[in-house]
């Protein structure tokens, strides 16, 4: 396991973490000949993109005393993730999904760039995360510290006591923290429980991040100026167009706009997630709204072409050159799964393992 920072992180990322199944092959589940594992969860995927843009990170949750609890904690360490307060209980599993991807042609696929998520998580470990996290001295350490919490809707939904440690985190102010909240509709794991405690959460977060789409079907509206008149407590809030443009709005109404890059989408998940790493990140650097909103956008982009739930950002250089770009030349410029292409960029910029600052 890698070695955990010597200091505390900047950003701290609480909630569910699982194991994956990804298949060999595009198709459906019962063409596909095989599986590798994997690991996922919303706040584990921000977790690492934060960690991959040099932002100390660490990742708080639970996991089960079994070998797929072992490698969510494993996964998450080796991307330079604080684990240290991850609890392992011995009592419940690690929860698990299955990814399926379209693409084969076959009967039953779902078609080309789109894939969609079994979910085995019924009872898992995560859904016993409660408010009695707060006294663990390790969570503590890490949450008195941090510059930034990150939570998400997932979290509120696994469980009562999971509803019950959100509302503390969030009740918990303290100055120089901020708190971002990433709706993350999932409308399976809301049946059955009541979503009217959805808007009390949302207002009272820092940040709110929304996906239009989301927001129309959890909230009855997708509509940046709607939305923030519906939420005036956050500072800002940020509603994501899936593939057009993302909004940022401040108390007063005022928007900032930046449209999405041109990317030739491999598969589409994690990508919500990068994004809310990316602008976080931009965030905790002090940039202005604007490049915060591009490095959400270039994160998303990596993570759209990558095959997994998430991708490697490129190289600083050419963060730096893309941040800076002109309009013209931001919207010429095209994201592939061989790398980046723009015409602030002397080459095409391959993603960061290929890439040196």
């Amino acid at each position: 396991m890698a070695e955990q920072p010597t200091t505390g992180p900047d950003a701290v990322c609480l909630g569910e973490s699982m194991a994956v199944l990804l298949p060999d092959t595009a198709g459906p589940l019962d063409a596909v000949g095989g599986f590798r594992p994997a690991v996922g969860g919303a706040e584990a995927n921000t977790a690492c993109a934060l960690a991959s843009f040099g932002v100390p990170t660490a990742w708080i949750g639970r996991v089960g005393d079994d070998g797929f609890g072992r490698m969510v904690t494993a996964d998450l360490a080796a991307c330079g993730v604080d684990v240290s307060a991850v609890a392992v209980d011995p009592h419940r599993r690690t929860g698990l999904y299955v990814k399926e991807t379209g693409g084969s042609g076959l009967p039953y696929d779902l078609g080309p760039g789109r894939s969609r998520l079994h979910y085995y998580r019924t009872g898992s470990a995560a859904s016993a995360l409660s408010p009695a996290l707060t006294a663990d001295p390790a969570a503590a350490r890490l949450l008195d510290g941090a510059r930034l919490l990150h939570l998400t809707g997932i979290t509120a939904a696994l469980s009562d006591d999971c509803l019950a440690l959100v509302r503390a985190l969030l009740a918990d102010r303290r100055p120089g923290r901020l708190v971002s909240f990433d709706l993350n509709w999932r409308p399976a794991l809301w049946h059955g429980r009541d979503r009217a405690v959805l808007p009390g959460l949302l207002d009272a977060a820092d940040v709110l991040l929304l996906g239009a789409d989301e927001a129309e079907e959890a909230l009855g509206t997708g509509d940046p100026g709607a939305l923030r008149a519906a939420f005036p407590s956050p500072a800002t809030v940020v509603v994501k167009d899936a593939g057009h443009r993302v909004t940022a709005l401040d108390r007063s109404g005022a928007a900032v706009t930046e449209r999405a890059l041109a990317v030739e989408v491999v598969e589409p998940t994690g990508a919500g997630d990068a994004f809310a790493a990316g602008y976080l990140a931009g965030l905790l650097r002090g940039l202005d709204t604007r490049r915060g909103l591009r490095l959400g956008h270039l994160a998303a982009a990596c993570a759209l072409t990558a095959r997994g739930d998430r991708g490697l950002p490129p190289a600083p250089r050419a963060v730096a050159a893309l941040l800076d770009a002109s309009d013209g030349d931001w919207a010429a410029t095209r994201v592939t799964a061989d790398g980046i292409v723009s015409p602030v960029l002397t080459r095409p910029a391959a993603h960061l393992g290929a890439l040196t600052p």
